[in-house]
């Protein structure tokens, strides 16, 4: 099985000015790619919109996503709004006190879906996190958008971090079993492992950024994602820029 993973589209609405940057032509140039790449899933990790959540783009990808005739998930990033979110892409059942959280079993894999919309994972998420992994006695795939541990990129690691780190670190890294998190909302490409889990961070759709500098600098404008194959029990992943 091959779910490919995109992150940080930062769509605009027509015309709007994305800092001299083309999104949609970059989330195009995305969507012929996952094409080629012919993935059984595709899961979109939050920040679909350039600043906060818009109706309109949310329509305008969806659109696009359903041409391809791949099935798909979406979660919501910080530049969301998961009720919006949800109304377009007709995932009202899934949403829990305007929450967009949810599990499901792909290719016979348990994944778990998590909403980090107001920067941090809700007292009623943790909650609901910790009886998820109980429920399953072997690896599970978490797909969230903000990472959940620091990451060594000191501008995101400061301005914009996951706010209850230790709250959520507690209940994954007491889990008996690996787990794998695929992430956004750094606009790089890293991999942290701490025991049990590993946190991929997947580069965005828009630009990204310089993982030394303490304050905002761009590093480079190409756009990638993520390929991830499941086979016979490993987990292997590929970052792909365009």
């Amino acid at each position: 099985m091959k779910i490919v993973q995109i992150t940080d589209l930062h769509v605009g609405k027509e015309g709007e000015d994305t800092y001299g940057i083309d999104v949609r032509a970059n989330f195009l140039k995305v969507k012929q790619a996952i094409i080629q790449t012919q993935p059984d899933h595709l899961v979109l990790s939050g920040d679909l919109c350039f600043d906060i959540g818009d109706k309109t783009i949310y329509r305008w990808i969806k659109t696009h996503l359903d041409e391809i005739n791949i099935p798909y998930d979406v979660i919501s990033g910080n530049h969301d709004d998961p009720i919006m979110l949800a109304e377009v892409f007709g995932l009202k059942d899934q949403l829990n006190n305007n929450q967009l959280y949810f599990s499901k079993a792909i290719g016979g894999y348990p994944f778990l879906f998590l909403d980090t919309t107001t920067g941090v994972v809700s007292d009623e998420q943790l909650s609901w996190l910790k009886k998820e992994l109980k429920s399953h006695k072997r690896e599970v795939v978490i797909f969230m958008h903000h990472p959940p541990v620091k990451a060594g990129v000191p501008f995101m690691d400061v301005k914009y971090p996951l706010r209850n780190k230790p709250a959520i670190q507690e209940i994954l890294f007491n889990h008996p079993y690996p787990i794998s998190i695929f992430t956004g909302h750094y606009h790089v490409e890293k991999n942290i492992r701490h025991g049990n889990t590993i946190v991929h961070i997947t580069p965005s759709c828009f630009f990204q950024i310089d993982q030394k500098e303490p304050e905002f600098k761009v590093d480079h404008h190409r756009i990638g994602f993520r390929e991830i194959t499941f086979e016979n029990g490993t987990i292997m992943d590929t970052v792909k820029y365009l």
